[in-house]
């Protein structure tokens, strides 16, 4: 006998289900594909269309003044008529009459190439919303998905659960999902547009060399290496922010010092200063993840939003709890307005909640912003 869900639904029609909705996240993933991949040749045709018209333009404002002198040399022509021969007359018109016809071409081509432009727009903005449908969709299929066999074996169990602890559940699929997307999307805008560029400058090199000699091919091969220093250093700092190494071998503190210091080396102009008090420990993985998360997030958003090039991160250690203070002199903001709004501070309260810690904000426009976590912990565990 087929084993059944809570007595009422066998395995066939569940593994039917789950089948069902793996195929259609895949059908949507090919569609998503397909309309990104029609996406990036529309923007690239878009682009030709731009200068294509910006070329007609600069042609047509020369065929105006071409046109205009012609005119003037006409004027001239019929007030003195009897000056000039039947011949000379016949040129001139002509001359001024195929200058009009040609504006009035270019004139025609233009406003087909702007119709053509504006079609183009439209047609890219509704491939975008299709795309981000797409992703909406797969996002929710897998949760859906991931939700149902996660409590296959237990489906009894969980519908007498309290309500709170599956949305619970279903949040964190949700961020798991987020945090995929978001890392794909960064995947895809980085290190893939960038070894595609490479693609293209490879080309241009070889282009360059035959056309112009070795020396212009020089640099750009100078300018191609420091393209793909660019990638080899975007890949790792998105392997680094998915998780350092060091957090494990060397703890918290010599973590963040270390990320510290990678965070002043890419961003020219911003110092960043770690003070640490207080007898250090080595902290459950969990606590330790969550402290160097908040972390990083405040100084991403002191750095991204808050436009800082000061920031100072002081950790305190104090008896069964340690904290944590990031204030940078950055533009600030309202917190009224901003406290319901944004994803990373509410992100960072989920992260503080789950170690049973607390978050002190405090900002206002122009003065910049101080975060203070307080996060419990006992001693030994």
């Amino acid at each position: 006998m087929a084993k059944k869900i809570g007595g009422n639904i066998p395995d066939s029609i569940f593994n039917a289900m789950l089948d069902g909705m793996e195929q259609a996240k895949q059908d949507i993933f090919v569609i998503s594909e397909e309309s990104r991949q029609s996406y990036e040749e529309m923007k690239n045709e878009l682009e030709d269309v731009r200068v294509e018209i910006s070329t007609i333009i600069e042609a047509g404002d020369l065929l105006e003044e071409k046109t205009r002198a012609a005119r003037r040399r006409l004027a001239e022509v019929s007030q003195f008529f009897s000056s000039f021969t039947e011949s000379e007359v016949r040129q001139v018109y002509e001359q001024a009459n195929d200058l009009q016809v040609e504006l009035s071409v270019n004139r025609n081509e233009e406003k087909k190439c702007r119709q053509r432009r504006d079609k183009l727009q439209r047609r890219l903005q509704i491939l975008l919303q299709t795309i981000e449908r797409a992703e909406s969709l797969v996002n929710q299929i897998n949760v859906a998905s991931s939700y149902l066999v996660s409590d296959y074996e237990n489906v009894d169990e969980a519908i007498d659960k309290n309500k709170t602890f599956q949305d619970y559940s279903l949040r964190i699929i949700e961020v798991q999902e987020e945090e995929r997307k978001r890392l794909s999307r960064e995947i895809h805008d980085g290190p893939a547009q960038m070894m595609a560029n490479v693609l293209l400058r490879s080309d241009l090199i070889e282009r360059t060399y035959r056309e112009k000699g070795p020396e212009p091919a020089f640099q750009e091969i100078t300018s191609l290496k420091e393209m793909v220093r660019q990638a080899l250093t975007e890949v790792r700092r998105i392997i680094y922010d998915l998780r350092p190494m060091t957090l494990d071998d060397l703890g918290l503190v010599p973590t963040l010092k270390k990320y510290m210091d990678t965070i002043e080396e890419y961003n020219k102009g911003v110092g960043l200063k770690f003070l640490s008090s207080g007898k250090e420990e080595r902290l459950p993985n969990n606590y330790e993840t969550t402290i160097f998360r908040l972390v990083q997030e405040g100084i991403s958003n002191a750095i991204r939003h808050g436009k800082s090039n000061d920031i100072t991160v002081e950790m305190k250690w104090l008896k069964n709890q340690v904290q944590i203070m990031v204030t940078d002199n950055g533009i600030g903001f309202d917190q009224g307005i901003v406290k319901n709004q944004s994803f990373g501070l509410t992100g960072m309260r989920e992260r503080i909640e789950l170690v049973e810690g607390n978050l002190i904000i405090n900002s206002s426009p122009g003065n910049g912003t101080m975060l203070m976590f307080h996060i419990p912990f006992k001693k030994g565990i």
